[in-house]
């Protein structure tokens, strides 16, 4: 399997989700289905069932945690040395050529994007158009309005 890139920020997200799920999450669950099975006739008990649904999803997500760690490529953006070009892990400050509007991404991998967060995922179209670009640069992206073009004012491994 391909390993998949990872801030060390998304990568201890993803540590604190798990541990979180497997010491808490796991056994309120397990307590729920006991406290379930404890009223009796399981064939048309909702709670038991409701309870039974949530192990299965914390159980999924659980191994699908473990997998996203497991294969995980670490990468600290502060330890890059890209020489000023826009590569996975970067921080990069855009100007919108037509509306003048400066905005600030990281690149970052699939599981940790948050545009909230100004984090976008390294599949995502505009991070596309910036991997391998320098400052100064003009990157095409192809939005679903139709061609945006960004000035790449400032790229920063932090």
């Amino acid at each position: 399997m391909n390993k998949t890139p990872l801030t060390v920020a998304g990568a201890e997200k993803l540590r604190t989700e798990l541990h979180r799920l497997k010491t808490v999450e796991r056994p309120n669950v397990i307590a729920a289905i006991a406290e379930a099975r404890s009223h009796g006739d399981l064939s048309e008990n909702a709670e038991y069932e409701a309870a039974k649904d949530r192990q299965g999803f914390i159980e999924g997500r659980i191994m699908e945690v473990e997998s996203k760690l497991a294969n995980a490529q670490i990468i600290d953006p502060t330890l890059l040395d890209a020489d000023g070009r826009c590569v996975f892990g970067a921080t990069v400050e855009l100007e919108d050529l037509e509306s003048g509007q400066v905005v600030t991404y990281q690149i970052v991998g699939d599981d940790e994007a948050d545009i909230k967060d100004n984090k976008i995922s390294i599949s995502s179209p505009i991070a596309r158009a910036l991997i391998g670009k320098y400052a100064g640069d003009i990157a095409e992206v192809q939005a679903p309005g139709g061609v945006r073009e960004y000035e790449i004012l400032d790229v920063r491994y932090v």
